[in-house]
């Protein structure tokens, strides 16, 4: 590997962390209004000392099976929040990833991705951890 490829790798250092969360026991709300969920991860990210720099919250129609899901994308100065409901499975989708770039935000990360996991309260919970670069 040349210098210039160790000098990029070491800029582009992350930490993904993702959780597939299932039989959801939260209030059926969270799953179904974006705006809900949405103001909630606003506020688990500034909690976590993050920084939000845009956000997005969209409804998906209603289905033969049910209600639309949602998503909350949040970009953060450090990367971005990324969730995805599925109501008539009371399942979510969670994506946090941070840039380590000129500061440690692991630890942040991971308070994110704990406070929203305990707002929805699965009964099965699957979590995945990737460091990025």
């Amino acid at each position: 590997m040349s210098g210039v490829q160790v000098y990029y790798s070491a800029l582009m250092q992350g930490l993904h962390l993702t959780a597939d969360c299932h039989q959801c026991q939260c209030d059926p709300r969270w799953l179904e209004d974006a705006d809900l969920l949405g103001q909630a991860c606003l506020d688990a990210v500034r909690r976590a000392g993050l920084q939000p720099v845009n956000q997005v919250f969209h409804v998906f129609p209603p289905t033969p099976r049910g209600p639309g899901g949602v998503t909350a994308a949040i970009l953060l100065a450090e990367s971005h929040l990324c969730v995805h409901t599925w109501p008539e499975l009371a399942a979510v989708t969670l994506d946090v990833y941070v840039c380590n770039f000129g500061a440690d935000h692991d630890a942040q990360a991971q308070a994110l991705s704990d406070a929203l996991i305990a707002l929805l309260q699965p009964a099965d919970l699957r979590r995945a951890v990737m460091r990025r670069g």
